[in-house]
């Protein structure tokens, strides 16, 4: 009862609050669970994107190569960074965790979602809620989860060009639909501007290929999922005595780990409890001086190498 209290909370902030956009343009849907968000649920398509070049490019940043983990925050202000992969390989589809992004919604937190290219493609509907949505930041997740320690430089750019291509057709639909609904247009990016490297993993060739695409490489330094079950009592407390001011926390929303969205939850109530707030990583990168390393890695350096043999030919699934 309580859930159902909340859910219809979170309803009518966007029917009266979002400027005509989420809620009209998908109504109750935008915040029903269906079977097709469940992992595996919907069919496998591993063409290129049906518009592989994107039209939106950025400038370089050749003074900025590395990878961030997080930021060093002056002062006593405590913030924090909340984001989410949702991703897939080549070979299967994965899913979209309806409670972990209604529960965003619903306390207005706002998060940086990192989001994979054919993901995209395969939850259409549903990336285009997240794109129109103010509350969300949106990252590219490379195409079919890519491993950039071991791709070649061609792979590479394919597997961030072909994300960003997607992105830019899915953009053009939810602004089509606005136009249609005769309603004010939200600012949607063109181009997303951050980047973060699947499995954790690079050379000091990708980091330099995604400077020259103009990309910000953001990772973490604090590992939420830990565990086979993540709602496990007590594992909260874990994950915040390793967060401090300018932390930016791993979770993922594609119903891959399981227990996320009751990890999550606790998450968000003991930092609220410590006095932290939620921003962005565009936001936090503002606020203080971005940490840069020239490695990739969960928690600490090489601790992410076994995962090059793992998972196919080039991370991507495929055999």
């Amino acid at each position: 009862m309580k859930y159902v209290v909340c859910l219809l909370c979170v309803i009518l902030f966007y029917y009266f609050c979002s400027a005509g956009t989420l809620y009209d343009l998908w109504g109750p849907s935008l915040y029903s669970s269906f079977p097709s968000d469940s992992r595996n649920a919907l069919p496998n398509d591993a063409s290129i994107p049906k518009n592989y070049i994107p039209i939106c490019s950025l400038p370089p940043l050749l003074n900025t190569i590395g990878t961030i983990r997080r930021v060093d925050v002056p002062g006593d202000k405590k913030v924090v960074a909340l984001t989410f992969d949702m991703c897939e390989l080549a070979t299967k589809t994965t899913g979209y965790d309806t409670a972990i992004i209604n529960f965003l919604r619903l306390h207005q937190i706002p998060a940086t979602l990192f989001l994979g290219g054919k993901w995209m493609r395969t939850h259409s509907e549903r990336a285009m809620q997240l794109i129109a949505d103010p509350l969300f930041e949106i990252g590219n997740h490379a195409w079919t989860h890519g491993n950039f320690g071991i791709m070649s430089e061609a792979k590479m750019k394919e597997q961030v060009l072909w994300t960003q291509a997607q992105y830019e057709i899915l953009r053009k639909q939810v602004i089509e639909r606005i136009k249609l609904k005769n309603f004010l247009l939200p600012t949607i990016p063109e181009c997303m501007q951050l980047f973060r490297l699947p499995y954790g993993r690079c050379t000091g060739q990708a980091l330099k290929l995604l400077a020259e695409l103009g990309f910000y490489v953001i990772q973490w330094d604090v590992v939420a999922e830990v565990h086979n079950n993540n709602s496990i009592q007590g594992l909260e407390q874990y994950v915040v005595k390793n967060v401090k001011s300018g932390s930016i926390i791993l979770f993922h929303a594609n119903c891959v780990p399981i227990g996320s969205a009751e990890l999550l939850k606790k998450t968000v109530e003991l930092l609220k409890r410590q006095g932290y707030q939620f921003v962005t990583v565009s936001t936090l990168l503002t606020m203080g001086k971005p940490q840069y390393t020239m490695d990739g890695y969960f928690t600490s350096p090489g601790d992410n190498l076994s995962l090059d043999t793992k998972f196919g030919i080039d991370g991507t699934g495929l055999k």
